[in-house]
């Protein structure tokens, strides 16, 4: 009897500041109740988002499309991803994980299906990849200040599409914003090597990040910047444009 009396006390003082806190995330990016949501999540659980409870309805869809991905289920995973994402737009762990199970997850398998044509597979795969790009791009238009999204974006026209111009965009947003991680500036600056016509653009940026690894002590981020990748990376670029013997960094 103790434990359930506990537990009463427990839900009588959180959901009334739950309800205060899913108040104010509502106001500051509201998503919208619409029919259709009613439609693919069931009345019941419409009625319980109304109720306050939207983000745990959130939580037990995005378990639930868990147990989707370990069956393989590609279209139910998708339905379950969709209504997750919709009632938080705010979670960015939805939107990540959304497009990763799209693009590499049910992109790799459609790959895998010996039941298809290779045409049949090939086109799979990119119907995937687009619902995962989509995933992403419309994370980051909830999220715009969040760098896991474009890097999670950057990754995918780096790897999936190998768009070389865009991943290199992508890879630049994140860098400029807080949180983000040390190593997308020279991401960005390797695959914008990779795109004609922007081998000195991308050179001077390679270049630049040597430096700064020159110039600052061995504790210091910059030190951090001069790894064998960058190293290689600015050989490469020197013998591409032909950069005088004296001009180089990499002897």
């Amino acid at each position: 009897m103790k434990p359930v009396l506990v537990l009463i006390l427990i839900l009588v003082a959180f959901v009334p500041l739950k309800l205060k806190m899913e108040a104010a995330c509502d106001r500051i990016m509201p998503g919208a109740l619409s029919i259709d949501l009613r439609e693919q999540i069931g009345q019941s659980a419409f009625i319980a988002v109304l109720g306050g409870f939207r983000s745990v309805m959130a939580d037990l869809l995005f378990i639930d499309a868990y147990s989707a991905w370990e069956r393989t289920d590609w279209t139910y995973l998708l339905l379950r991803l969709r209504q997750a994402t919709e009632l938080q737009p705010r979670a960015i762990l939805f939107w990540e994980m959304a497009g990763w199970h799209m693009a590499w997850n049910a992109g790799t398998a459609a790959m895998e299906d010996d039941s298809k044509s290779p045409a049949a597979r090939r086109r799979l795969q990119h119907d995937y990849l687009e619902l995962g790009e989509d995933f992403l791009v419309r994370g980051i238009a909830y999220n715009p200040e969040k760098p896991q999204l474009y890097e999670a974006l950057a990754r995918l026209y780096r790897d999936k599409f190998h768009d070389h111009v865009r991943a290199a965009e992508n890879f630049e947003k994140a860098s400029r914003l807080p949180e983000h991680h040390s190593y997308d500036e020279r991401f960005s600056a390797y695959e914008l090597s990779y795109c004609e016509g922007r081998e000195r653009e991308a050179y001077d940026r390679l270049r630049t990040l040597y430096q700064r690894g020159e110039l600052r002590t061995l504790y210091q981020r910059g030190e951090k910047e001069r790894l064998p990748r960058l190293l290689n990376q600015l050989r490469v670029m020197e013998e591409r444009l032909k950069i005088p013997a004296n001009e180089r960094i990499i002897p």
